[in-house]
């Protein structure tokens, strides 16, 4: 049964756990939505998303102005609501000097930027993830997912998130960066900070220690930064930290290093993967027939099935924009200067353009029309490196273990409170090590 709009909470952890008949409510009754916390205008339909993701000209990427922490919100008819603001805008400001005395402030990165600093940008990157550069590192992802499989196959039973879904994807950037894998796992812990204060769902006080484990981020990378500068090598970073932008006449600065590795490096190409990962493994565990289907072809049903995945749990559940024109969709008016929140997921289930939008279908028509990764201008630039370690994480584990299912009395699936990401905090799974020759199952 659809929800209503006006009981519609993206703050609440009933919704934030199970976003799904909140959005099938707005896409069906208000698919336009003025978020009455954010101020935002959610927009849930695919073709709607679709455009706006595709028009550069009206919507902007990068978004300037008012946002939810602005004196602007203060509502002086609700006092106690303007105190929590007013407290939260110290907050702010305590945050702010804190990156200015003891770190770097935040710049925008690529995937805040619009053409042609995007472009330009874009350019700098795109070396990493051409195929060839991709296809170099299959076979470090292939045996880095059986080197993880190993570490807990005769247990017959793991915490998937944790001793799985997190390392793979972490450590494929590590070895682009050149990093080693027991740092990566310490950087981790920063980057996990600054995804859940991008979530918007912190208090003012998580909000300031978040910033200050994102400044010991960039005092781990700066020695690092400055010793590539003096000694150059092959890794993807020593590029990123001496190529020149030719329009811009120079390399990156210090404080546009600090933010592309966080943002689009280490939470865009580890973060997300991470919680496809677990979001796929999850839906396998709620529907064995899939498990049994994928089985009859592995390597030719997985990476329809990572398709599925992206769409059904992606990582990402939206972004923004901000419109430079007065735009109207659907009735609403929406002023010019305001931020739109294009909610991938919710246009990844409308039945509008996908037949039986909740369920999985390996024979799904236009199977990549998803819009997990983006489109246009801004399509994800990781997006092949990302199919390809979801390809080589499920294949391992569905090669390798068998009869999954949920851990006896393991604890209730929880996801990580975030506005923009999902991602389970746990997921215990037991199995049995595969015997070879037999299919691969899920369920007992």
């Amino acid at each position: 049964m659809s929800a209503s709009p006006d009981s519609v909470n993206f703050f609440d952890p009933a919704t934030n756990n199970c976003p799904y008949a909140a959005y099938k409510a707005l896409r069906d009754q208000a698919p336009v939505w003025k978020d009455p916390v954010t101020g935002m205008y959610v927009i849930t339909r695919y073709e709607d998303v679709r455009e706006i993701l595709s028009d550069t000209e009206r919507f902007r990427n990068g978004v300037s102005g008012p946002g939810l922490f602005s004196k602007d919100n203060i509502n002086p008819d609700d006092p106690e609501k303007a105190q929590q603001l007013s407290a939260a805008l110290a907050r702010e400001e305590e945050i702010k000097r804190l990156y200015e005395e003891e770190g770097w402030p935040p710049v925008p990165t690529l995937d805040a930027l619009d053409d042609p600093k995007h472009m330009e940008l874009r350019r700098v990157f795109d070396a990493a993830f051409r195929p060839a550069r991709v296809a170099e590192l299959e076979p470090f992802v292939e045996s880095l997912a059986h080197r993880l499989v190993d570490a807990f196959i005769d247990r017959g039973h793991c915490e998937f998130v944790a001793e799985y879904a997190i390392p793979l994807p972490l450590f494929v950037v590590g070895r682009q960066m050149g990093i080693e894998e027991g740092h990566m796992l310490r950087i981790k812990e920063w980057t996990e900070s600054f995804a859940q204060r991008l979530g918007l769902m912190q208090n003012p006080e998580e909000r300031v220690e978040s910033a200050r484990k994102e400044i010991e981020f960039q005092k781990f990378f700066q020695p690092i930064y400055e010793r590539l500068r003096r000694e150059p090598n092959d890794s993807l970073l020593s590029d990123l930290v001496n190529k020149e932008i030719p329009e811009w006449g120079r390399p990156l600065t210090d404080a546009e290093l600090h933010s592309e590795m966080m943002i689009d490096f280490m939470v865009g190409g580890s973060e997300t993967t991470t919680n496809a990962l677990s979001g796929g493994i999850l839906l396998l565990l709620g529907d064995p027939a899939v498990g049994e289907h994928l089985a009859t072809d592995l390597d030719g049903n997985l990476p329809k099935f990572v398709e599925e995945v992206l769409r059904l749990e992606g990582p990402v559940q939206g972004l923004v924009r901000q419109n430079v024109v007065d735009v109207e969709l659907h009735g609403v008016k929406i002023p010019a200067g305001s931020v739109l929140n294009v909610r991938y997921a919710a246009a990844n289930r409308d039945e509008r353009h996908f037949a039986c939008p909740e369920q999985i279908d390996l024979e799904r028509k236009r199977i990549r029309s998803h819009l997990a990764f983006g489109v246009g201008t801004h399509t994800c630039l990781g997006a092949p490196l990302a199919r390809r370690e979801l390809y080589y994480g499920f294949k391992a584990v569905l090669e390798r273990l068998d009869h999954l299912r949920f851990a006896d009395a393991a604890p209730r699936l929880e996801y990580n409170p975030n506005y923009f990401l999902r991602g389970l905090r746990e997921l215990h799974i037991e199995f049995q090590p595969r015997q070879p020759g037999r299919s691969t199952a899920t369920g007992t």
